[in-house]
């Protein structure tokens, strides 16, 4: 058998995979949908390092661009140069007020 979790020994893995195949179906799908809420999460938190000034809506595009590709992300919600635009536009006119 391959074992799936080299760092975990092979008593302790037949246990968890054991107690994963029982589990209904209904909960196997719980658990995927949170394990998909985290690495959106996540995804989102490394997004706001990389772009700190980005907007939401920014966020949001630069996410689709992670989970879709970016070709089918451009496809469905624009290209990402009018994000980047924007938020330019929003800064020139920030420091325009400030000037």
């Amino acid at each position: 058998m391959t074992r799936l979790f080299p760092d975990t020994s092979p008593e302790a893995e037949a246990v968890l995979l054991e107690g994963l195949r029982r589990l209904p179906p209904w909960r196997k799908l719980e658990m995927v949908g949170q394990l998909n809420q985290t690495m959106r999460q996540l995804l989102l938190i490394g997004l706001r390092q990389r772009y700190p000034e980005a907007s939401p809506q920014e966020l949001r595009r630069r996410l689709a661009d992670l989970l879709l590709g970016p070709e089918l992300a451009a496809r469905v919600y624009g290209p990402l140069e009018a994000a980047d635009a924007d938020r330019t536009h929003r800064r020139h006119a920030q420091s325009d007020r400030g000037a």
